[in-house]
C-alpha cells in the first residue's frame, strides 16, 4: 500500500453483488487455493444485488475497478471522470473483488524471507510480488470504501481516488522490478488477506482507523526495514524502490489521520464510540468509557484508536519492528501515540 494525496470524485459502480454494512468480524476465506475467475471485464459480487452507479460517473469507476477481472484494468484503470453520482448515493458494500486469470488466490500466507534468504533472487521476487499484490488490494479497498461510505464528504471520497492510483502506480513499479528479474505478477500464489479483514470496516471512521492509521502506519514500518535488508545484499534497486515507495506512503497515513480526527469529532469535543458502543481491546478489561458514556480521550489518540479497530484485528497487527518513527510522526501520528502502539500487548478482558 502506498499515500496518496486525497483525489477528486470518484464514478458510481456498475451492477453486481453487495453485502449490507458489515460489523464485528468478516469470515476468513476458505482453506486451500482457489482457481481465479475466468479473465473477464467486471465480476459480479456474491450476495444481494444493488443497482450499479450510473454509467460515467466517478463510482462507477470505483465499481468497475473493484469488480475487473483484467489484470490490463488493474494496472491501468481508465481515466477517472469529473462526474460525480448525485447525491444521496445508496451505499453499495462490495463483497470480494473481481479476479484476474493469472493470480492464483491462497488461503495461506508465505513466510516472509528473512536477512540472508534475500540473497535469493526468486525469494526477493516472491517478496515484491506479495508487495504488489498488497498494493492491488489497496487500491481495490480505497474504491470500495468510496462507494460504501457515500454520505462522506467529496473531499474524503476524492482523496480515497488518489490514494488509489498511487497504489497502482506502485503496482506498476513492482512489475517493472519483477520484469527485470525475471518475473511478472503471477508467479507466485497471493493471499486476499485485506479483503478477508478491512470491509469489517462499519463506518469511515473505522475504516481509515484500520487502513490509513493501521495497516498504512505499519507498511511504514516494513518498508523502511525491507529497504534495510535489499541495500545491504546489495540490492540498491530493490531498496531504492522500498523507499520511495515507503515516502510516498506517508501522505497516505497523513490524510488517515486527518479525517480520523474528524470523524471522531463530535460535537462539544467528545468522541462518538464506534458501531456497536463498547471497545473491541479493552485495556486490561476495564471498562473504555467513563461514567455518562463520553470519552475523555481527544479525537485521533489511541485510546479513540483502539476503540475503532473492529475485531479480531489487534494493534499488534499493524506495528513492524522496528518502528519507523520518523516518517510515522511526518504522516500526523503523536509521539504518545506510538509510544503506546509500541508498548501495546494484547490483553484479554478481566486480565
Amino acid at each position: 500500500m502506498s499515500p496518496a494525496a486525497p483525489p477528486s470524485d470518484p464514478p458510481p459502480p456498475p451492477q453486481g453483488t453487495v453485502e449490507p454494512p458489515p460489523q464485528g468480524t468478516v469470515e476468513p476465506p476458505p482453506q486451500g487455493t482457489v482457481e481465479p475467475p475466468p479473465q473477464g471485464t467486471v465480476e459480479p459480487p456474491p450476495q444481494g444485488t444493488v443497482e450499479p452507479p450510473p454509467q460515467g460517473t466517478v463510482e462507477r469507476w470505483a465499481w468497475d475497478y473493484v469488480l475487473a477481472t483484467d489484470l490490463a484494468h488493474k494496472l491501468e484503470p481508465p481515466p477517472v471522470p469529473s462526474v460525480w453520482e448525485p447525491d444521496p448515493a445508496p451505499p453499495r458494500r462490495l463483497v470480494r473483488p473481481g479476479r484476474p486469470a493469472e493470480l492464483r488466490i491462497s488461503a495461506r500466507a508465505s513466510k516472509s524471507p528473512g536477512p540472508e534468504a534475500l540473497r535469493n533472487p526468486a525469494r526477493r521476487a516472491q517478496l515484491f510480488h506479495a508487495f504488489m499484490h498488497h498494493e492491488l488490494q489497496a487500491a481495490e479497498l480505497m474504491a470500495w470504501a468510496l462507494l460504501a461510505f457515500p454520505e462522506t464528504p467529496r473531499a474524503f471520497r476524492g482523496g480515497l481516488v488518489r490514494i488509489a492510483l498511487d497504489e497502482v502506480r506502485h503496482m506498476r513499479l513492482y512489475a517493472a522490478y519483477l520484469a527485470a528479474i525475471g518475473h511478472r505478477f503471477g508467479d507466485f500464489p497471493v493471499r486476499d488477506w485485506f479483503w478477508s479483514r478491512v470491509p469489517a470496516a462499519a463506518s469511515p471512521a473505522q475504516f481509515v482507523a484500520v487502513m490509513g492509521m493501521g495497516l498504512e502506519g505499519g507498511n511504514l514500518d516494513h518498508t523502511a526495514r525491507f529497504a534495510e535488508r535489499f541495500r545491504a545484499i546489495g540490492d540498491d534497486e530493490g531498496a531504492a524502490l522500498t523507499e520511495r515507495v515507503c515516502a510516498e506512503e506517508i501522505p497516505h497515513v497523513r490524510f488517515g489521520v486527518r479525517w480520523f480526527r474528524r470523524f471522531t469529532q463530535a460535537p462539544g469535543g467528545a468522541s462518538p464510540h464506534p458501531p456497536g458502543g463498547a471497545s473491541p481491546h479493552p485495556p486490561g478489561g476495564a471498562s473504555p468509557h467513563p461514567p455518562g458514556g463520553a470519552s475523555p480521550h481527544p479525537p485521533g489518540d489511541f485510546e479513540t484508536w483502539i476503540r475503532h479497530i473492529p475485531p479480531p484485528l489487534s494493534p499488534l497487527l499493524m506495528r513492524g519492528e522496528p518502528m519507523n518513527r520518523r516518517d510515522r510522526t511526518r504522516s500526523g501520528l503523536s509521539e504518545p501515540f506510538l509510544d503506546a502502539l509500541a508498548a501495546w500487548t494484547e490483553r484479554t478482558p478481566g486480565s
